[in-house]
């Protein structure tokens, strides 16, 4: 089926969204599953002071891009159920908030010292998962099991103080606690997310407002690699990723192309001669920055962003283009579900990792150092399995919904 007449009214939902957003996470799967010594180089992330980029190094800045353009449609959907400035502002701190929690609990897994813990390190993590999904699974809304889901609410959060006050990292002679670290990839969502969603609240979604604030994150990831912010660093602890810049302005950027998706989406063709342009121009500004600041991931540096976010409008463009212009959508079903059911779909499957790895279970025969196409190809039916499983959770009710 083909639509060449345009999306329509506000009510037409834009598939290219979900399917990005699964796409996006369908990669996040599988770059984290590669067995680095046995794949292509530019299928991994290149070293920090290396001036490259290889896929890995661009599907988290693409996943974020998506955050930022979803963010739009779902105020859209929230001021159509009646909602509040107010409200809304609540739902983004309480969302930003859980990211962050979730963020340092997985970010601290690494440091944990079983010995002076006094817990096993798989069976921490499992716990700790175990009590993230009780507190933020998608619980059915019948009164009926008001008491049950508070019930298991409670157990979680008593789950995750519990596992907080056991935690213990470095030595005997000096032993440490929980720390905030990098935020981990839970916790920068959570930042990005909480500078475009407020971004986008206070703007009232006026796209010259929103493009403003994204040259001045840009403008701040500058600065922060000219050491420039450096009288700032005593609230590096904090916020240090809004002071950074660089993963806001990667998210303002999906925003501002979120903005303009909402306002022109009736009109693919004058949206497309908007996008297609603005997503070259970031390409040529990112090789322009790269004569200052080397393409790389690790260091966060403003070549690199602008690289990933013309790669990522350019991306979707595409797929908006085949699937809610001309229509061809069945070829990415797969997706659907892991975009619809993201959080779920990137947490479901450390779980099964750490049980793997408690229970001595070598399931992972494909991860060959000598072998680049079973290495390869094990991972992708991995990430494919991964996406099945997630949305196998849903249709029972297993759904992580902040």
């Amino acid at each position: 089926m083909e639509n060449t007449q345009g999306l329509g009214d506000n009510k037409s939902r834009i598939l290219s969204i979900d399917i990005m957003r699964g796409l996006t996470l369908f990669l996040m799967l599988f770059v984290n599953d590669l067995y680095e010594p046995g794949v292509p180089k530019w299928m991994v992330h290149t070293q920090a002071a290396e001036d490259s980029m290889g896929l890995a190094d661009w599907v988290f800045p693409g996943f974020l891009f998506m955050v930022g353009l979803s963010i739009p449609f779902a105020f859209l959907s929230r001021k159509k159920k009646g909602e509040s400035d107010a409200k809304i502002t609540i739902h983004i701190l309480l969302r930003t908030i859980s990211l962050l929690i979730i963020g340092v609990f997985m970010v601290n897994v690494s440091r944990l010292n079983p010995e002076i813990s006094g817990i096993n390190r798989n069976v921490w993590v499992i716990l700790m998962y175990l009590c993230v999904f009780l507190i933020w699974n998608g619980y059915t809304n019948n009164p009926k099991y008001k008491f049950l889901v508070k019930g298991l609410k409670l157990l979680g959060i008593a789950g995750l103080i519990v596992l907080a006050l056991i935690f213990k990292s470095g030595t005997v002679e000096n032993p440490g606690w929980m720390s905030t670290s990098w935020w981990g990839i839970l916790g920068l969502i959570g930042w990005g997310y909480l500078a475009a969603s407020l971004t986008y609240l206070w703007s009232k979604g006026k796209v010259w407002i929103i493009a403003l604030a994204w040259l001045g994150f840009s403008g701040l990831n500058i600065l922060a690699q000219f050491n420039s912010l450096s009288f700032l660093s005593f609230l590096n602890p904090f916020v240090g990723v809004i002071i950074n810049g660089n993963v806001p302005s990667i998210v303002l950027f999906g925003l501002l192309n979120g903005a303009l998706l909402l306002r022109y989406k009736s009109d693919f063709g004058y949206l497309l001669k908007i996008m297609i342009p603005l997503g070259i121009a970031v390409l040529f500004m990112g090789f322009f920055l790269r004569n200052w600041f080397i393409i790389s991931k690790i260091l966060g540096t403003p070549s690199w962003a602008m690289l990933c976010n013309g790669i990522s409008v350019l991306v979707f463009c595409a797929l908006f283009y085949v699937m809610d212009v001309r229509g061809f959508t069945k070829w990415a079903s797969i997706f659907k579900p892991a975009g619809q059911n993201s959080l779920t779909t990137y947490l479901a499957p450390d779980i099964l990792y750490y049980l793997m790895w408690g229970l001595g279970l070598n399931i992972l025969i494909y991860k060959q150092p000598d072998n680049a196409f079973i290495a390869v190809a094990g991972s992708v039916l991995w990430a494919l399995a991964m996406i099945v499983f997630a949305s196998l959770l849903a249709r029972i009710s297993i759904r992580l919904k902040l």
